[in-house]
């Protein structure tokens, strides 16, 4: 088995002993140990595994990590500050009380900060497109909406998003 060579939240990752065609979430979580990112449905379904690749959102179950050598992942791990500071859509997630059971959260705001980088002041209908697919069993699409709306006002308001 080839060793593989991954960039994982700005650092260099490498990987042994894995089989080529293994989906990155299995490496993400079993292998390096980035649990963040959950295991929903394993067709690229639901979202739960939703991570960025060069930017873009993108379901880690249905890529093989070795489509994934060469390029920047980031997973929700990857979006605290070196210093520990979280990224604003996770405060608002805190402040607008999002999660119910949580197990899809990972993926939504990982979905949300793809959304962000290209668009800092989406309106409802643009929310629910880039979030469309990422599901949530709880119901919580309300409160996932106002969470990005109060990071978007709070990046208005001199912060980052």
């Amino acid at each position: 088995m080839p060793d593989f060579h991954l960039s994982i939240n700005g650092q260099e990752q490498t990987v042994e002993g894995v089989d080529p065609s293994t989906p990155l979430l299995w490496v993400l979580r079993d292998n390096l140990g980035l649990v963040g990112t959950k295991f929903g449905c394993g067709g690229g379904f639901c979202g739960a595994c939703t991570v960025h690749i060069n930017g873009m959102a993108i379901r880690s179950c249905s890529v093989p990590v070795r489509a994934a050598v060469g390029k920047q992942i980031t997973t929700i791990e990857g979006l605290v500050s070196d210093d520990g500071v979280l990224h604003p859509l996770q405060e608002a997630w805190i402040e607008e009380d999002v999660p119910q059971c949580g197990y899809c959260q990972s993926g939504q705001i990982m979905a949300a900060a793809a959304l962000l980088s290209k668009n800092s002041t989406p309106d409802d209908s643009d929310i629910n497109a880039a979030l469309n697919g990422n599901l949530c069993r709880c119901g919580t699409y309300t409160r996932i909406r106002k969470a990005i709306h109060t990071a978007v006002s709070k990046s208005q308001n001199g912060g980052d998003v």
